[in-house]
């Protein structure tokens, strides 16, 4: 009988990887702190991209079911300066090679082709050890635990099964994103409606202060936007993050009591720029989410210990930089096809897959993390897809 699998997290990489193991036949339990499927927004827009995230839809066998939630127009593209001047801008012709879809309905699709009772909701790790065999046991909040004879930790940025293969913490990188939406835009924020355009809107300022933000159009007229706040992690007033979204490298709080302070301040260090952007900030709909923004260490690997490894953020947590939900998706998918290959041999299959996964890791935290120019933007923009 082939190793039963259990996965921590049931972020994208962690679903790719449960479903390609059904696919094999290889027993597959995953735990998930979330009380429910739909206990809090999975977030907004992503671009699904060739060489990562699309191999990973292809290897889980869900490549029409993706085709069926993609987007039209959203992968056009708007570059401004901070007085909202076009510096660059590309329309959706439907050929581009990064699809964008929404994170939750991404998440859907992948939760509906696993069979009922895969993934155990309610379960949140506390703690982790080592028993003999290559075995580990989980704790779960409440008192429950659970003994893994494969152990997979793709529980995020603060990963508790990390701790079994590596002393390596998330840092600081100096900087934190703030999260806000606007609804209906098109009717009650037309200007900022324009201005975001049919797909992305990157604004910046070309003195590269480390102010910028990027907004999406989502289903139905909304407009979510992520404006950067560099500084100190406390400086809204808020010490200890919590939560994490798993995929892009940041811990997320709601911003508490004093709302309308923490966006006076935001939109003060964005005077002078354009109304139409600065909008993102004071008209926002919902309370703004604040996000810090954490990374491992770019060369982050591990010795091989029998039993257990990680995928996505828990491997190799970088700032977000388009790549994380896709690397982990593909990391799910590798895994998943390198224990397909190796039913008689975990510990092969798993050296195997940390062969690709360190440097595939290494390379994207590299590119992560710069604070761009427009020149260098446009070159990205511009750049041939994938």
């Amino acid at each position: 009988m082939r190793t039963p699998v259990t996965i921590i997290g049931a972020g994208l990489g962690g679903l790719i990887l449960a479903r390609v193991l059904h696919l094999h036949g290889i027993p597959v339990t995953v735990h998930e702190a979330d009380p429910s499927p739909t206990a809090r927004s999975q977030g907004g827009m992503l671009d699904i991209h060739g060489h990562s995230g699309r191999l990973a839809l292809e290897a889980a066998g869900l490549t029409d079911e993706f085709h069926g939630i993609v987007l039209p127009g959203r992968q056009a593209i708007r570059l401004l300066d901070r007085n909202g001047t076009v510096l660059f801008e590309r329309g959706d012709d439907g050929a581009g090679g990064s699809p964008e879809v929404q994170r939750g309905e991404l998440r859907r699709i992948l939760l509906d082709a696993l069979p009922a009772g895969t993934v155990r909701w309610g379960r949140k790790a506390t703690g982790v050890r080592a028993l003999a065999g290559g075995r580990h046991e989980v704790a779960f909040a409440g008192g429950t635990t659970a003994v893994a004879n494969l152990l997979v930790g793709a529980d995020g940025a603060w990963s508790r099964v990390r701790a079994l293969v590596s002393d390596a913490v998330p840092a600081y990188v100096g900087r934190s994103v703030v999260e806000t939406c606007l609804h209906d835009a098109d009717t009650r924020h037309p200007a900022t409606a324009k201005a975001v355009g049919g797909g992305t809107l990157v604004a910046l300022d070309p003195d590269r202060n480390g102010r910028w933000l990027v907004a999406h159009r989502e289903r139905g007229g909304t407009l979510r936007a992520y404006i950067t706040a560099p500084g100190p992690r406390n400086r809204f007033a808020i010490t200890q993050p919590t939560g994490s979204t798993g995929t892009t490298g940041t811990a997320g709080t709601t911003v508490p009591a004093g709302t309308t302070a923490v966006t006076t301040r935001l939109a003060a260090e964005y005077a002078g720029w354009a109304p139409e952007l600065t909008a993102l900030i004071t008209a926002a709909d919902t309370t703004p989410v604040l996000r810090p923004l954490y990374d491992l260490p770019a060369a982050h690997r591990w010795d091989r210990v029998p039993g257990v490894t990680l995928l996505g953020d828990a491997a190799h947590l970088s700032v977000p930089n388009g790549e994380g939900a896709n690397l982990a998706m593909l990391d799910g998918a590798e895994l998943g096809k390198a224990l397909a290959a190796h039913p008689d041999d975990v510990e092969s299959a798993l050296a195997t897959y940390e062969r690709a996964l360190f440097p595939r890791g290494a390379e994207a935290a590299a590119v992560a993390g710069r604070n761009p120019t427009p020149q260098e933007l446009i070159a990205f923009f511009t750049a041939p897809t994938l």
